[in-house]
């Protein structure tokens, strides 16, 4: 049975110990040449509108995208060493993207509001780039709201895979924005509550499934194949 899997990363298969934060207040600064006056919001939300949100909040004109994303992999490439000093892969992480990497007739892969460069830092940071297939998954330069990130997922799965467009998709994620998307599309959602958003409030949001974390592997497999069976 067919499944694409779609993992969120950060919360959920990783802890970035405050580096993201870092990161959009690097490519800030340099772009505006000063520093922000709070922090990046984030919650699930795309590169895309993070980065539109600190410059609105700042009184700022958005610079040209290309512009602000080689801002943000230059933040991020700079801070790949900090996060595997500072950060971690969540616990269970590693033995279930592995499971899910060799179970037959899956694709398993990221939906993230990060741009794909930084989407890599980390994940590689961790060593977890090896068990997910990131040339399909869809990244915060793709798409400006998360639900338009399903599609792009989709998309190259098909294309780069061969797996067929009625093939069902599940994502992965710790917030509400990922249950959103999920239900916006019609995709399966484990909801994790590995984040700061409590099970309660992922379920509140729509999500039917509402996982403490990822460390039962067999679990979170099972799961996984009851999406692939509808």
């Amino acid at each position: 049975m067919e499944l694409i899997v779609l993992w969120d990363i950060d919360h959920t298969l990783i802890e970035n110990a405050g580096v993201s934060k870092e990161i959009y207040a690097a490519a800030f600064t340099a772009l505006a040449g000063t520093a922000p006056i709070e922090p990046a919001r984030t919650e699930g939300r795309t590169d895309r509108l993070i980065m539109r949100d600190m410059f609105q909040r700042n009184g700022l004109a958005e610079p040209d995208w290309a512009a602000v994303e080689a801002a943000l992999a230059s933040a991020g490439e700079e801070r790949l060493h900090d996060l595997s000093v500072r950060g971690m892969a969540l616990p269970g992480v590693r033995d279930v993207l592995k499971a899910a990497s060799v179970h037959e007739g899956w694709v398993s892969s990221v939906l993230t509001g990060n741009i794909a460069a930084n989407a890599r830092v980390k994940v590689s940071a961790f060593g977890l780039d090896p068990l997910l297939d990131l040339s399909v998954g869809a990244y915060g330069a793709d798409a400006l709201q998360r639900p338009g990130l399903v599609a792009v997922a989709r998309e190259r799965a098909q294309r780069l895979r061969g797996v067929s467009d009625d093939v069902p998709v599940v994502l992965v994620g710790d917030t509400p924005r990922d249950v959103e998307a999920a239900l916006a599309t019609n995709s399966g959602i484990i909801a994790v509550a590995s984040g700061v958003h409590s099970a309660e409030e992922l379920r509140v949001a729509g999500a039917r499934v509402v996982l403490p974390n990822l460390t039962d592997t067999a679990h979170v497999l099972g799961v996984l194949e009851t999406f692939a069976a509808h």
